[in-house]
């Protein structure tokens, strides 16, 4: 089993676990919970860790099958009782920590084709702690002999404290139907009211790519060079996820069933050899 990593810098303390999902277990500010946060000595699922990578998509593939060039290829349904496959491979797979110093860890993963995903790719994570942010970058390199397609993303859960405010812009809201799969589009500015009584479980385009959520302890920015942005929270939750993501929920089937094109849906489709990034940036300090 691997050790923790642990950052740290000023009052700022960031926990990961690699070896469960790259994922990060914890994100202080002087002691105060920015993330929902367990000690990485006592997390053991991914499914209750403060944030994990969404590589080589996010959110679902419908029915846990791509359609992808004429071919449908079956996946995994990771998320029982879920009949979809979702969030991709890599916040279930052990990844390898690269580098690591007080203030910054680069991990990777290698993925061969499998029953989860049928093509191979190689990934990488870097986090580097300033005083009052966190930085994340996200890789992934197509390493199969034809195209395939990919998304990135990130599924951080925020604390929802009693008196939390969330802000951001956007254009337009995917609807979803009892499938929690998307139906259509719709206009949307995107939103702008207290946590508590939100009830949102969508993705947004057209996004800012700036999210802003503060309460009586904190005050927080989510900052991404990504258009997308899957919000989820109920009243009866106390987190929140604000997940900056590349695509749209089950954007490789839309392109197949509805036409969509990939540009539109958010699809990147990566040649033999080629490489997608991206940049998430949590900044934080104190009300």
């Amino acid at each position: 089993m691997q050790t923790p990593v642990t950052l740290r810098s000023a009052e700022l303390l960031c926990e990961i676990k690699p070896e469960l999902g790259g994922c990060i277990s914890g994100l202080w500010l002087g002691g105060i919970p920015v993330l929902r946060s367990t000690q990485a000595a006592d997390l053991h699922s991914v499914r209750q860790s403060a944030s994990y990578p969404l590589v080589p998509f996010s959110n679902r593939v419908g029915n846990a099958t791509l359609q992808w060039q004429g071919t449908d290829h079956p996946l995994v349904k990771n998320w029982a009782p879920d009949p979809h496959s979702i969030h991709g491979v890599g916040w279930e797979r052990p990844w390898t920590v690269l580098e690591v110093s007080d203030t910054f860890a680069l991990l990777s993963y290698e993925h061969k084709a499998d029953a989860a995903w049928p093509f191979d790719f190689d990934t990488s994570q870097a986090f580097k702690l300033e005083d009052h942010a966190l930085e994340m970058s996200l890789s992934i390199t197509n390493q199969s002999t034809i195209s395939a397609p990919v998304g990135l993303g990130w599924h951080p859960y925020f604390v929802k404290r009693a008196d939390a405010h969330v802000h951001f812009d956007a254009t337009g809201r995917w609807e979803m139907g009892t499938d929690q799969l998307p139906t259509h589009r719709s206009s949307s500015t995107g939103v702008d009211g207290d946590c508590a009584t939100l009830n949102v479980d969508h993705c947004f385009d057209g996004w800012n790519g700036v999210v802003q959520l503060h309460d009586s302890l904190l005050r927080t920015r989510v900052v991404s060079g990504l258009s997308r942005l899957v919000v989820y929270t109920t009243p009866a939750r106390d987190s929140i996820a604000i997940e900056p993501v590349s695509h749209v929920n089950d954007a490789m089937n839309r392109m197949a069933q509805a036409g969509g094109g990939a540009d539109d849906l958010g699809v990147c489709i990566l040649q033999p050899g080629q490489t997608f990034s991206c940049t998430m940036r949590i900044e934080v300090e104190r009300a």
